[in-house]
């Protein structure tokens, strides 16, 4: 007998099509699914864009869609998922964070230990808390203890190392509260709120919370016609001297700029409000670890839960939540649980990815919160540890921490529509170009857990982001007509 290759060659191609023909076929709705968001970022405004998606139905190992799945982008506060993901493995869903007040001698402690929420305006909200509640519970601590002064304040942030600022973040916006400084001991999210007031013709600059410990320079022009904008930058060299620019008609703000040296500017609010309680500081503050003979007499504890640190990085984007957890991871699992890097972060969530099967070429791990633009995750990989986090016993804590279409978070505002609202959870990303989405969607016939990401973006790129989300939803409803039966 004799073979004819190219014979073979033709039946096997029409077999293989033919194959491929029945798949689709007998799966319709992946079919209607993939037309659907095919045409989606075919269209002109998005054809520049690169996509990376990926789409399963939850617990399952089968792919729904996919389109360059495997290709790592940069994911933006996508990364946030990754980084809250590996908090749960690592730090476990019951980890407090444990900020400690005590006594040594008449030297009077703090020991940070890295809670992103500590003096959290929207947490302290959330709770009912006065403000400075923290101060006013610490200056009772003493009375109740009957010490009415005391020497140093000693500020321990040494939980996390001392690299503040990462080195991939945007230099002009270090001055932003997305890009504030991540220490041991964090307060107010590092910040001060600045408003500027003009009251006949005078402007005045108002800084919440009050204090000494940052100077500001006025800058800000009186206008009477057209709009009010302010600004703000740092003095070169100059810890803490920020200039206030700009121009205000009535009042502009407030607006959050980012101070240097969190642990200072806890301890000298601290001390101020100590002083106006009648409790005063005679001696120095200093940042430094608990000296070795120190056995400090504990005063007060204050306690944050993982999930309230879950919730913030995820619905808000709180970028230092993100950040914190990330150094958390790294400090909780170093000598002495000390010192906690972004280069130790860095090797402990790489792992957290491999161990999960993820290849190595599809992340790259830089920072906890997506602000730098080295990270790269693919698709793949976030559908991977949303998936894993699916199956897992963490699954609701970490479900109940996603922002909620129409409801809350960052997609508060999108899927308003009776068919979307509350079926789409995620967690939404943003930097310059790159523009991002994952979670899951709750559809009438079952969950689909979505990962999409887009570099080299535009206006449109959103929109048509959440199209894809929508498109779930849409193809997998029960609610379209069905045909009458006699």
């Amino acid at each position: 007998m004799v073979i004819n290759p190219c014979s073979m060659k033709t039946r096997t191609k029409k077999l293989f099509v033919a194959i491929l023909l029945l798949l689709i076929l007998t799966h319709p709705a992946c079919a209607d699914l993939a037309s659907r968001i095919n045409s989606i970022i075919n269209t002109p405004a998005n054809k520049k864009s690169t996509f990376s998606i990926h789409i399963k139905k939850a617990g399952s190992r089968k792919t729904t869609y996919a389109h360059n799945a495997n290709t790592p982008l940069t994911p933006a506060s996508n990364m946030k998922l990754i980084t809250t993901a590996a908090a749960l493995k690592y730090l476990g869903p019951d980890f407090q964070y444990k900020t400690t007040v005590g006594l040594c001698g008449d030297t009077l402690v703090i020991i940070g230990s890295g809670d992103p929420l500590f003096g959290d305006k929207v947490t302290d909200t959330k709770y009912l808390r006065e403000k400075d509640w923290i101060f006013k519970n610490i200056a009772d601590e003493l009375k109740k203890n009957n010490v009415t002064g005391i020497n140093d304040i000693i500020v321990d942030s040494t939980v996390f190392d001392d690299q503040l600022v990462h080195p991939n973040w945007p230099k002009e916006q270090l001055n932003r509260h997305y890009a504030c400084e991540i220490s041991g001991l964090n307060y107010n999210e590092n910040c001060i709120d600045i408003t500027t007031k003009n009251t006949n013709g005078k402007i005045y600059v108002l800084v919440e919370p009050k204090t000494d410990y940052v100077k500001i320079t006025n800058k800000v022009k009186n206008i009477k016609q057209g709009k009010s904008a302010a600004g703000s930058y740092r003095t070169p060299n100059k810890p803490n001297n920020i200039t206030v620019y700009g121009k205000c008609k009535k009042q502009v703000g407030p607006f959050a700029v980012a101070i240097e040296r969190p642990p200072a500017f806890f301890g000298s609010l601290l001390a101020e409000y100590l002083a106006a309680s009648g409790i005063n500081a005679s001696g120095q503050l200093i940042e430094k670890a608990v000296p070795n003979n120190c056995n400090p007499k504990t005063l007060t504890q204050f306690t944050t839960p993982i999930q309230d640190c879950l919730a913030r990085c995820n619905k808000d984007s709180f970028q230092l939540a993100a950040e914190s957890l990330y150094k958390t991871i790294a400090a909780q699992n170093s000598p002495k649980n000390k010192n906690g890097s972004w280069t130790r972060g860095r090797e402990l969530i790489s792992k957290y990815l491999t161990d999960l099967g993820v290849d190595q070429n599809e992340f790259y791990i830089d920072d906890g919160s997506g602000l730098s633009n080295k990270n790269k995750l693919s698709a793949n990989a976030i559908n991977t540890v949303l998936n894993s986090l699916y199956k897992s016993k963490y699954w609701n804590q970490y479900r109940n921490s996603l922002a909620v279409g129409g409801l809350d978070g960052t997609i508060a505002k999108y899927f308003k529509e009776k068919k979307y609202k509350g079926k789409i959870l995620g967690k939404t990303g943003y930097i310059s170009g790159a523009k991002t989405f994952s979670g899951i969607c709750v559809t009438d016939r079952g969950d689909y857990i979505f990962a999409v990401l887009a570099n080299n973006t535009n206006g449109r790129t959103r929109d048509a982001i959440n199209d894809i989300a929508k498109a779930i939803i849409d193809n997998y409803s029960d609610s379209e007509p069905k045909p009458k039966t006699r």
